[in-house]
């Protein structure tokens, strides 16, 4: 099966093009795409990769998209292509939660905890519990204040990682493990592994995981009256 993953959900991103099977594992293009220019960078970096492959894009068999949490703008770069190459080509789609992909860059078992810096002292947090062999057993995945985060974190015996450099400085005495943030060819692992379950998204079915209203949205609400 040849997989395309795309994630376009923070300040940088990535592409990967990776050939799965229940033998093996290969990735063959893993492209880095830059932020704030995801739309313009995306398709024609698929072209390139696909090219350097001998390959087409009819060749895909399924695509891979992280959903969120992240960046507003970002994730509808990434979302709209998939959902356009998916509607065309009849393809399926596994959409792969941010928070997930982060938690497995930690690699371990058991019952762990990832934070990923979302801004205005908040925190997208991912509780989750993983069996022996890695399969995910229990999921939760919120956002909250910096500060109720750690104090939550504080109160349980689960191990805590995090990618980003302002949540591990803001922990204090609380022991926060370095984690490096996902690419885009571990969505494409993880999403073969869902695709294989036959865990799909329809494509015009297919949405962003914000957690959080955008900031067009919050500025959209009517204000109390004082």
């Amino acid at each position: 099966m040849l997989v395309l993953a795309v994630d376009t959900s923070g300040r940088n991103g990535s592409l990967a093009l990776a050939r799965a099977s229940e033998s093996g594992f290969d990735v063959l293009e893993l492209v880095p795409l830059a932020g704030r220019m995801y739309s313009a960078q995306i398709i024609p970096e698929l072209q390139n990769a696909l090219l350097r492959q001998n390959l087409n894009k009819t060749d895909i068999d399924a695509y891979v998209v992280a959903s969120g949490p992240g960046s507003f703008t970002g994730l509808r770069v990434g979302l709209s292509t998939v959902k356009a190459l998916s509607e065309v080509l009849h393809k399926p789609i596994a959409a792969v939660s941010v928070l997930e992909a982060t938690a497995r860059m930690a690699a371990v078992s058991g019952h762990l905890i990832v934070a990923v810096d979302a801004g205005r002292k908040q925190v997208f947090v991912g509780d989750y519990r993983f069996a022996a062999d890695f399969t995910l057993a229990d999921a939760h995945e919120s956002l909250l204040r910096i500060d109720e985060f750690l104090a939550m974190a504080d109160g349980i015996s689960a191990r805590v990682f995090s990618p980003d450099a302002i949540v591990r400085d803001a922990a204090g005495a609380l022991s926060i493990g370095e984690i490096a943030a996902p690419q885009a060819d571990i969505y494409a692992r993880i999403g073969y592994q869902k695709l294989m379950r036959g865990e799909t998204t329809p494509a015009e079915t297919l949405e962003a995981n914000y957690i959080r209203a955008s900031d067009a949205e919050l500025f959209s609400l009517p204000k109390p009256i004082s």
